[in-house]
């Protein structure tokens, strides 16, 4: 049993239900979006977000209709930004396969991106909570304004690592704290509870992120996407960031000067990773993301010890261990 099985273990009954529910909200008559949902569901990753949603729920109480919609909206939001970013990033490969730009084209992908986000709209007034919407609708501003932000940064060898946490607090840790919070909020759990929910998935979101980061500094040609891509985009990352920081004046100049020109030949980019690596940038990172691994299982020191609690441990440790 890997690890995310054991993750999964706890609430397996209540993924099949998500998964049957999941299907029947993308159900079209239009034959391209039938074909294009098909393809998707080939491809449909390890679905960590309503994992953390289902989990996070059935550690406070019993899982409700509600915390399927809102994990079913969460998911496609989820969906529905990644289609819109291969777009933006001119990306050709998604989890191991063409992506829906690289299968079809940038205009199917940009209409299939906003179907689906009035889809995930849909689920989540199906949760029936006002306050899960007003959590959905957040999440959906702030992935705008973290890729936009992000944007803005490209190619200034400047950023500073606050930027890089701004960015990737509203790119990738608020959908994970969102979802926690949802699995919280359709349960109806405490003030409190809600709080350590929150928490739990914002580090381990930024956890996630940054192993994100790390992995595109690998050699690793198994992990479903290619590496060097965030380099080749002029996207400047924790471990880069680290090793500006620290090099020699003389060392980073010429390093600032291709990021500032946008000058990444396969050569540069190769100099670029050997320089992260002589300058600390890579252990640094190791380093900041195995904190919030350890401040995301803080917040779970109030909950009961039971499987459940297990599981989302198991999940923040997945978060730094996985190598893909």
């Amino acid at each position: 049993m890997n690890l995310i099985e054991k993750i999964r273990k706890p609430i397996e009954k209540e993924i099949e239900q998500f998964e049957k529910s999941m299907t029947e909200e993308l159900q079209t008559e239009n034959p391209l979006l039938k074909n294009i949902s098909n393809y998707l569901q080939l491809g449909k990753g390890k679905q960590l977000r309503p994992i953390l949603v289902i989990l996070s729920a059935k550690l406070c109480g019993e899982v409700t209709e509600s915390t399927i919609y809102g994990a079913i909206s969460l998911e496609l939001i989820h969906t529905a930004s990644l289609i819109h970013d291969d777009v933006v990033d001119n990306t050709f490969q998604r989890r191991g396969q063409p992506s829906i730009n690289a299968q079809w084209n940038n205009k199917v992908a940009i209409l299939v991106g906003d179907h689906i986000l009035s889809k995930s709209l849909s689920s989540g007034i199906k949760a029936d909570n006002i306050k899960i919407l007003e959590t959905i609708a957040n999440v959906g501003m702030n992935l705008t304004d973290g890729e936009l932000l992000q944007l803005d940064k490209v190619q200034h060898a400047q950023i500073s690592e606050e930027d890089y946490l701004e960015i990737i607090q509203k790119k990738t840790a608020l959908l994970f704290s969102s979802c926690a919070l949802i699995g919280g909020l359709s349960v109806k759990a405490d003030k409190n509870t809600l709080k350590h929910l929150y928490h739990f998935g914002e580090y381990a979101g930024i956890c996630f992120q940054m192993k994100d980061d790390l992995l595109d500094y690998s050699e690793n040609n198994e992990i479903g996407k290619p590496t060097r891509n965030d380099i080749k985009d002029g996207k400047i990352t924790l471990p880069l960031i680290y090793a500006l920081k620290n090099a020699t004046n003389h060392q980073k100049h010429e390093i600032e000067q291709w990021i500032e020109n946008s000058d990444f030949s396969d050569l540069h980019i190769e100099k670029i990773v050997q320089f992260v690596q002589e300058n600390g940038g890579l252990e640094y990172t190791l380093q900041k993301m195995e904190e919030y691994k350890n401040k995301a299982i803080e917040e779970l020191n109030g909950f009961a010890d039971g499987e459940l609690k297990q599981s989302m441990i198991l999940f923040a440790e997945f978060m730094s261990n996985r190598d893909y």
